[in-house]
């Protein structure tokens, strides 16, 4: 079977009877005049379709326990064709997708006129983001508001959650989209590694690190890069990357490509010269042997919040030993965030926090140590997938040891 297909199918059997679930694939905002962002697809409906074009509609009916799914997409216009490019057609959206009713946006009204006035369809499924759920500007909530103007009747449920248990275990087909995306940002990382002693600007980081992974195919970032060089890297989300890299400080990397849609997100902590002094080596070690720490103890039944646990405790324990602290307390001054997220298809990717690890989740190990004072900011972070007896880190090749990346950058 498809495997699109089987995702939808799992999404369809805890749906209410009576039902119908709308996706939109939506469309690039609108920059100014005629120009508009790169286009990215709702990550929601191209999980279910596979398809990444602007403006196609999926639906998917339970009625009486049937299942019942349509696609619509854009009619094809020799004329418009000639300034933007071949739309897809009938044919290759039942291909990549395995929805075998494909009809186009214009029908799309008319369709769910047919489904409400019949009063056969009572509930009304709509991918309302987690994020925006309560910003009534959104495009579902404009939808939702049409609806509900011409079928008042009809009760308006969210899908989200539906599909944020789903996408939160990985499938075989995600696994190596996740790889491949990690694999192009090793590549550039390898690459990049060498330039940096010879650059003078964060933003030259930047720019070379998008220049590798595009080279390799990837279409854009998993986000905005930060190159944090010095005191910037203690800034969490530090993301202007216009100051000067000077010899003897470290810049922190956080960054990641994509591979059809899926994101990589690592990062590295590297000496602008080549070298860590001895002070930066002493910091870098305990964060090192913190990631590594956690890493170990990942395996299914640990609970999701023991990890940043595990991390602090092991942070703590390396600055005791150094004199910088005397009470795990104090350790939020120099450690301020938690240690892992989801990783998928989203950078921050969905799923509940609030339970154990399952096999098939993949997820961040990020400790780091912020020293303001110092101008140290150190984060190590690696791509670690949930197996049946333990885990696999994803991203092992990435070089992080203090002679690996000293021997890298010579």
């Amino acid at each position: 079977m498809n495997i699109f297909k089987e995702r939808r199918q799992k999404f369809f059997n805890p749906l209410r009877e009576d039902s119908v679930a709308v996706f939109f694939s939506k469309e690039a905002p609108v920059t100014s005049l005629d120009d508009r962002y790169y286009y990215i697809v709702d990550k929601n409906f191209y999980y279910l379709t596979g398809i990444e074009r602007e403006n196609f509609i999926l639906t998917i009916e339970k009625i009486n326990g049937k299942y019942e799914e349509y696609l619509f997409i854009e009619k094809s216009n020799e004329d418009i064709e000639k300034w933007t490019g071949i739309k897809m057609r009938a044919k290759e959206a039942k291909e990549i997708s395995g929805v075998e009713h494909v009809r186009y946006v214009d029908d799309f009204n008319a369709y769910l006129n047919s489904i409400f006035t019949k009063m056969y369809i009572k509930n009304l499924y709509v991918d309302y983001q987690i994020t925006s759920y309560k910003d009534t500007s959104t495009f579902e909530h404009k939808f939702t508001e049409e609806i509900l103007e011409k079928y008042p009747y009809v009760s308006i449920k969210n899908s989200n959650s539906f599909l944020s248990s789903l996408r939160m275990i990985k499938d075989v087909k995600e696994i190596s989209e996740l790889e491949s995306a990690i694999e192009i940002t090793r590549n550039s990382l390898n690459k990049l590694i060498k330039d940096i002693p010879h650059l003078e600007y964060e933003y030259q980081i930047e720019s070379s690190f998008q220049h590798y992974s595009k080279m390799q195919g990837s279409p854009y970032n998993s986000f905005s890069t930060i190159a944090a060089s010095g005191k910037n890297a203690v800034v969490l989300h530090y993301l202007e990357n216009k100051n000067s890299l000077e010899s003897g400080d470290l810049v922190l990397l956080d960054l990641g490509a994509t591979f059809n849609n899926y994101c990589a997100d690592i990062s590295r902590t590297y000496p602008i010269s080549g070298k860590f002094t001895d002070r930066q080596k002493e910091i870098y070690q305990i964060v090192l042997d913190s990631q590594n720490e956690v890493i170990r103890e990942i395996k299914p039944g640990l609970r999701f919040k023991d990890l940043n646990e595990i991390a602090k405790k092991s942070l703590y324990k390396g600055l005791e030993k150094i004199g910088m602290i005397n009470d795990i307390e104090e350790l939020d001054r120099y450690y301020y965030h938690g240690v892992s997220h989801y990783l998928g298809l989203d950078t921050h990717d969905v799923g509940d926090r609030d339970i154990v690890l399952e096999p098939g989740m993949v997820l961040t190990v990020e400790p780091g140590l912020y020293i303001k004072e110092e101008s140290i900011g150190i984060r190590i972070e690696d791509n670690i997938l949930v197996t049946e007896d333990g885990h696999r880190n994803l991203s092992y090749r990435i070089p992080k040891e203090i002679n690996e990346i000293e021997e890298l950058m010579k």
